[in-house]
């Protein structure tokens, strides 16, 4: 056999190692890639942004509404609908204004340690919204930010405010899980929906059964937005 027709390498068998007898090998890999660029840049903990996607800026917010209004018709069928849509967006848009605002205090508080250590690292789920917001805050605040994006079908890209290199893509939900919660010396939660929960709910399970031993603080971002999507005193007094 000539040099020419040697078989591929399986390791860079790209049919192999898409298919799922290599499952193993990529999970394995959204695990030891990121730890090795967390090494490399010396980071050693994070703090985390939970919230919703669909947020925006309160500026953009007014925009959208502004032009709706500007360009609907009053008599089309889903106009009260829609515009109720809208105005939800601008009364939302405090939470996207309010975390840029602490990632930003959080940001200059963090580079104002004494180590050379990276401490307290803003991260996010690298998409638009809250996440957006938090890497945002960060950037302003002249410090670099973590975004772990997934990939989806209808969304998301990885915002313009993450460091290119700590931006992550991740195809494993759980992978991603898993770096959002062994990094994180706090979590931010601020409002969001089924995605938010998801998130939020599997942390508080990995405190409660004391599979996350260190002491990670956890803040749910404004009380009577998450007293009237979880009913908490239910679950204490029943759980």
């Amino acid at each position: 056999m000539t040099k020419n027709n040697l078989p591929e390498k399986a390791y860079k068998n790209i049919d192999f190692l898409t298919s799922k007898d290599a499952r193993i090998i990529r999970i394995l890999s959204e695990f030891l890639e990121p730890k090795a660029r967390f090494n490399k840049l010396n980071i050693v903990d994070t703090i985390v942004f939970f919230g919703s996607a669909r947020l925006k800026s309160k500026r953009d917010a007014n925009k959208e509404l502004r032009e709706f209004i500007k360009n609907s018709k009053k008599t089309s069928k889903d106009y009260t609908k829609n515009l109720k849509k809208k105005e939800s967006l601008v009364r939302m848009s405090k939470y996207y204004e309010d975390s840029v605002e602490l990632s930003e205090r959080l940001t200059r508080w963090s580079m104002s340690l004494p180590t050379d250590k990276k401490r307290f690292i803003i991260c996010s789920g690298g998409g638009p919204g809250i996440m957006e917001a938090a890497n945002k805050g960060a950037k302003r605040a002249g410090g670099e930010s973590i975004g772990l994006n997934i990939s989806i079908p209808y969304e998301q890209f990885v915002n313009k405010y993450v460091n290119k290199e700590l931006a992550f893509e991740f195809h494993y939900f759980f992978m991603r899980k898993f770096w959002f919660a062994y990094l994180a010396k706090a979590l931010v939660v601020f409002p969001g929906g089924f995605g938010t929960v998801d998130e939020f709910m599997e942390i508080l399970t990995l405190v409660q059964t004391g599979k996350i031993k260190k002491d990670m603080k956890v803040i749910v971002y404004d009380e009577s937005y998450w007293k009237n999507i979880i009913n908490f005193q239910a679950f204490i007094d029943n759980g």
